[in-house]
């Protein structure tokens, strides 16, 4: 069978890539840009790849074509799917269809920390010995890919309230089916598809409604959006998790989250691990929990967490000159934002902060966070702010709430020389943003280590 995928580069896309392709199809794909790292995953594994969205690059015809959620009527591509009458999918519908079918899945959602939380849960099975499937929208240390089959019935999955497809609009994660269910949290976010909380949370309570009453949903101890939705209608299990209380919690928590209790009724298992922040540590309760309800022991899951590498983007140390740390983070919501700064800064102490944020999500461009942002981004020492022409605001708005300690540019040369004349032996770097960002994060090392 050969398939060929519209849009094959981004994360989710490239890892239906992979997973067709250890499937034994014939895999074939195109995207507006072709970069790595995803392209030299997938041009390692087999896969033809085609730099923009032309006709010819269905010619002669795939056997089915699967649909990034990017795609839209008007692409000369999808025109011509159409017109031509040939087989298409969206890549969700083809995982449910292909991957997950008959498969024990564990799907991890929330506004927050799914790359994480899933990412946790995946290698603690993995350690546990049930060689699990995954599909993560990052790439785990522990095991260097986006996604695989899997050699047992358990499939991670990061599920994504974002929408399939422009033929579909409901989001990815109600194709899932998932027997057990993490929902870390609900906020509002992706404001260029979900007019308000009341849309979003109606899709999660989508994800609710296909959930067997068999199975299990593992929900925060304290998070009240999360409740109502649980409260428009459930008919499985609930287990809760968190710092301050349920069935599986954390005490004796370091401020910096990089060593916890964890309390499963009388019983408590000591982890110290390389993650920080105490958002971590909720995202790792709520992994414990999952593995336990496929049989691993909360003991076990403890053992396994202080065997964890991380996340590439996700808090991870890029480089390091001259005695400074830049740091490469995938914050793009304002929560976690501040998570991700104060998990940082109270790990560091008295050691300077400078806080570099692109905010470059639709939502964030269009100004729906402008008035919690400042907040998020306090306990840093210094902020520099990029603001980039196509911004629906203005950020100076910011530099009056945070003071002296902020600033605005609009070139990323700028930010690069601002931060090495102020930049000391010491001082940590620690870049935000959800894209490439211009490759400021080598920059900056590089100049660093010219001064």
């Amino acid at each position: 069978m050969h398939i060929h995928i519209l849009g094959i580069c981004g994360t989710f896309m490239g890892g239906v890539a992979l997973l067709a392709r250890s499937l034994g199809m014939t895999v074939s794909g195109s995207d507006a840009n072709v970069y790595p790292p995803m392209s030299d995953q997938l041009q390692a594994a087999g896969i033809e790849l085609q730099e923009g969205y032309l006709a010819e690059h269905l010619q002669p015809a795939p056997d089915l074509v699967v649909m990034g959620n990017a795609m839209t009527r008007g692409n000369p591509a999808v025109e011509y799917v159409l017109n031509k009458g040939l087989p298409y999918v969206s890549g969700p519908q083809w995982l449910a269809d292909y991957v997950l079918k008959d498969r024990w899945v564990l799907a991890v959602s929330g506004t927050h920390g799914k790359t994480s939380t899933s990412s946790m849960l995946a290698w603690i099975l993995e350690d546990a010995g049930l060689s699990p499937g995954f599909l993560i929208g990052g790439v785990p240390a522990n095991f260097g890919e986006t996604a695989r089959l899997g050699e047992t019935p358990f499939y991670v999955i990061e599920a994504d309230e974002y929408d399939t497809a422009f033929f579909d609009k409901r989001s990815k994660f109600v194709h899932y089916h998932p027997r057990t269910l993490i929902v870390n949290n609900i906020e509002f976010d992706h404001a260029d598809i979900f007019d308000d909380l009341a849309a979003i949370q109606k899709q999660f309570h989508h994800l609710i409604r296909t959930v067997p009453s068999e199975g299990l949903i593992i929900t925060p101890n304290t998070d009240s959006v999360v409740d109502d939705t649980i409260a428009m209608g459930c008919w499985t299990p609930i287990q809760k998790v968190g710092l301050d209380g349920g069935e599986i919690q954390a005490v004796d928590v370091q401020a910096d989250g990089s060593e916890f209790v964890v309390q499963d009724q009388d019983d408590k298992y000591a982890v110290k691990w390389s993650m920080l922040g105490q958002h971590n540590v909720s995202n790792a309760l709520a992994a414990i929990a999952a593995a336990h309800h496929v049989g691993v022991t909360v003991e076990h899951a403890c053992q396994a967490l202080g065997r964890f590498k991380g996340i590439k983007r996700r808090m991870e140390l890029y480089g390091e000159v001259a005695g400074i740390r830049v740091y490469d983070d995938f914050a793009h919501h304002p929560t976690a934002v501040k998570t991700t700064v104060n998990g940082l800064k109270s790990n560091i102490g008295d050691r300077k902060l400078i806080a570099i944020l692109e905010p470059r999500s639709n939502t964030m461009k269009m100004g729906i966070h402008k008035d919690s942002l400042a907040d998020s981004l306090q306990a840093a020492d210094q902020v520099v702010l990029f603001e980039q022409a196509n911004m629906g605001w203005s950020l100076t708005a910011l530099v009056e709430q945070l003071g002296d300690k902020a600033s605005v540019q609009n070139e990323i040369n700028a930010i690069v020389d601002l931060v090495c004349q102020q930049a000391q032996p010491g001082d940590e770097i620690l870049i935000m943003s959800n894209g490439g960002f211009g490759g400021i994060h080598q920059r900056i090392l590089t100049a660093l280590g010219q001064r």
